[in-house]
């Protein structure tokens, strides 16, 4: 069994590697010749203090072990194998195909939107022209939300699953194993979509399939259990076992769910703003000024707090990064963050968001379940009216917004189709301003120069998850009322980002296959 110590070193030592090995054997107690192997498993920057360190952890593998190998992906040929349908070509919905090939099943992938190159086009009509299309944009096509929005791999939810799997894989297809190393692991918008179709390759080379511009449009449901989906308005194609990996954008399919009589419930989410500050102000406050050291890469934060009885904190933390488009229809605006893999833009943001329970809002029925995606839907055609119906988005100085003022002008901002100067406060809820307002406030007292009117508000920040479940029976994973529905992923309310996507997609086909062989 391997053994771990941790230890401290600068940041000009990351690159040392026989000082760490030799200040690692001395804090574990052990000689050069005690030991096989040895590798860095984690690494973390501590800049709590003035003087900033770096915190590793080492693995060291004893005489006579054995260094444990990556859990690679293992395909079979499934040409001719039992078919599962995956609705939806995301993290959950890849994941979901991958792990199939490697049980021995044939996954049927219908994806919406368009491969991972063929979407670029229509990103560049948003950023450029303006034009959203419904199909195919920043959260719909080949990778999902994540491909163009930045890869970060960091989840809280070790309990779900096999972390490390997922991360492995990861690296199998193509990532830099960097990522299996640094507590917050993040591969970047630009290096994601070869990665992405490197796995698409795997499925369709081990037998399975791949369909673009797919849309499911029909379920039909006989006794309580999927029986046929209908793709594109066209003919029903049967399936029993459907992992339905969406999204949280899908709008489309919850009404279609809800319509077939598919249990729905209302979900708690977040909203608020997107806020972009400059990079190097991030980097002075978080490393205390330490702006000039080569060996630290630029800052993020983290920010959380209760204000007035809601959580409010900071979301989707891209240093070095960009504010994107992401609607998903003409007539709403909605804004995200990403940044590339050098993370080297001069512009650090963040959502900061409010906590958003269903009970909160007044129109709130038990029985409703669309009461947060309406809420949703207004503040995002609302924010789209008030900044003139284009996808300019409203926006306003961050000092400006706690006092009410209009900004009369802006720095330059890294969100591409511009923005437009408008008081927050009138047009997003009093419910999540007043809130705002107070962290601000806040946070600028636990960061000593971030409350500042160089930080501009971007709205809305709404796409925080989904703010619909769809239930699930907790042993099989099968919807609650309907055999052979797999709800999975971010769509479902079952994951917060691509790896706890990722590993919600393995744990639906794990599930089905493990009912395909009692049967």
């Amino acid at each position: 069994m391997s053994v771990f110590v941790q230890i401290t070193i600068k940041p000009a030592q990351q690159k040392d590697t026989d000082f760490i090995l030799k200040s690692s054997l001395f804090k574990a107690k052990l000689r050069s010749a005690d030991i096989v192997d040895w590798r860095i498993r984690k690494r973390s920057i501590d800049a709590r203090k003035a003087t900033i360190k770096l915190n590793l952890q080492i693995e060291f593998w004893l005489l006579g072990e054995t260094r444990t190998q990556p859990q690679s992906f293992v395909p079979q040929a499934v040409h001719s194998k039992p078919q599962i349908a995956i609705i939806g070509a995301g993290p959950a919905g890849l994941y979901a195909a991958l792990r199939a090939i490697e049980a021995g099943l044939k996954p049927i992938v219908f994806e919406r939107g368009k491969d991972v190159r063929a979407r670029r086009r229509d990103l560049a009509a948003i950023n450029k022209e303006q034009i959203v299309n419904p199909e195919s944009n920043y959260c719909f096509g080949e990778g999902g939300a994540g491909t163009y929005s930045d890869g970060k791999l960091y989840t809280r939810s070790k309990k779900r699953g096999n972390v490390l799997k997922a991360l492995e894989w990861f690296v199998h297809f193509g990532a830099s194993e960097d990522i299996l190393v640094e507590a917050h692991p993040h591969i970047g918008t630009n290096k994601l979509p070869a990665i992405i179709t490197a796995m698409r390759e795997a499925i369709i080379e081990a037998g399975g399939e791949v369909h673009f511009n797919a849309k499911l449009t029909d379920i039909q449901i006989e006794d309580n259990a999927i029986k046929d989906l209908k793709i594109n308005d066209t003919e029903w194609k049967p399936f029993e076992n459907v992992v339905l990996a969406t999204g949280h954008s899908a709008r489309d399919i919850f009404y279609l769910l809800h319509k077939k009589g598919v249990h729905l419930q209302a979900k708690a989410f977040a909203l608020g703003v997107r806020v972009e500050h400059p990079q190097h102000l991030i980097d002075k406050i978080q490393y205390h000024g330490d702006v000039e050291n080569p060996y630290l890469p630029p800052a993020s934060y983290s920010l959380v707090d209760q204000i007035d009885g809601k959580g409010v904190y900071s979301f989707c933390m891209c240093p070095g990064g960009i504010i994107a488009p992401c609607a998903t229809a003409q007539e709403e605006v909605v804004t995200n963050g990403w940044s590339p893999s050098k993370r080297n833009n001069p512009y650090a943001n963040s959502g900061i968001v409010v906590s958003v329970e269903p009970k909160d809002l007044p129109n709130y029925s038990e029985k409703d379940p669309f009461v947060c995606l309406d809420f949703q839907k207004k503040v995002e055609r609302d924010c789209w009216e008030v900044a003139g119906k284009t996808q300019q988005v409203p926006a306003q100085r961050m000092i400006d917004f706690v006092e009410g003022k209009l900004s009369k002008d802006f720095p330059k901002t890294s969100y591409q189709p511009g923005i437009v100067s408008v008081d927050l406060n009138t047009v997003l809820p009093p419910m999540i301003s007043k809130r705002l307002r107070k962290a601000f406030s806040v946070y600028g007292k636990k960061m000593k120069g971030y409350f500042t009117n160089e930080a501009v508000l971007h709205a809305p920040e709404s796409r925080t998850s989904s703010p619909i479940s769809i239930p699930r029976n907790l042993e099989t994973l099968e919807h609650v009322n309907v055999k052979g529905l797999y709800p999975c992923g971010e769509g479902a309310g079952y994951a917060g980002g691509i790896i706890s996507a990722a590993i919600d997609g393995i744990n639906c086909v794990d599930a089905i296959s493990a009912k395909l062989t009692r049967l």
